[in-house]
């Protein structure tokens, strides 16, 4: 029997989570409570939510999670284009977040449309 765990989409996300908790670590104390929480969450988000629209009974309801864990990354995103314009993070780490974030979209929008269909 499948899981969310054998989705590509929660595999990514779980990756992301792991390097924004590594990342987040480096970053202003100041900011441990505000900022680095924000984006903690945001990015657990992402994969708790589809692991939880997985777990449900119709397409339906699964699709509506997975908006949510799309919402979360575009959140994500936010965030790490904010903590390079505050100099938490250089250019080239924010890109390569921004390029993990982009590959999940398009993974979680794939998941969507085949939902749909």
């Amino acid at each position: 029997m499948k899981t969310h765990k054998d989705l590509i989409a929660w595999q990514k996300g779980i990756n992301l989570v792991t390097d924004v908790y590594k990342i987040t670590r480096i970053f202003p104390k100041e900011e441990m409570f505000c900022l680095v929480n924000q984006i903690r969450r945001a990015a657990v988000s992402v994969p708790l939510n589809i692991a939880e629209g997985a777990a449900r009974f119709s397409k339906k309801e699964f699709t509506q999670f997975l908006y949510i864990a799309l919402g979360s990354a575009v959140e994500l995103e936010t965030q790490f284009i904010i903590c390079e314009n505050l100099g938490y993070i250089n250019n080239t780490i924010s890109q390569d977040f921004l390029y993990k974030i982009t590959e999940i979209r398009k993974t979680i929008m794939g998941l969507i449309k085949s939902l749909k269909n």
